[in-house]
């Protein structure tokens, strides 16, 4: 079971629907973390965890903003300076949308990244 997929799917799935929240199981801090930098770039609302005492839970708020979503399987290794290849690649245009890397940095939007002057790994893309 791939989490991070079904993070992403749930609530792609959820925003068709134009539903107003969404509950993912499970939950894990990597799941966390890539909602917290979806957050921070104003894709999703407040979220939540709760803990049911077998898996775990993440309750999120949808704001409608989600055009697409998804992972980038397998985890390609990329380079502070080609972030922009991958951006052509994964996103409809040059800054549209955020692509989530792992960094040493911890999770960050790409731009984040560039920023930091940090590479990382590619784990998905929001737009």
């Amino acid at each position: 079971m791939n989490i991070l997929a079904n993070l992403f799917t749930t609530m792609y799935n959820n925003e068709l629907r134009n539903k107003k929240e969404c509950i993912i199981i499970p939950s894990s801090n990597l799941a966390t973390t890539v909602l917290r930098t979806m957050q921070a770039n104003k894709y999703i609302g407040e979220f939540e965890t709760i803990d049911d005492g077998i898996v775990g839970k993440i309750r999120v708020q949808l704001l409608g903003r989600i055009n697409r979503c998804g992972i980038i399987s397998p985890r390609f290794a990329v380079k502070a300076k080609e972030f922009g290849k991958w951006e052509r690649q994964f996103l409809p245009a040059v800054g549209i949308g955020i692509l989530v890397v792992s960094t040493p940095q911890g999770v960050l939007s790409h731009i984040e990244a560039q920023e930091k002057k940090v590479g990382g790994r590619l784990i998905g893309y929001v737009y």
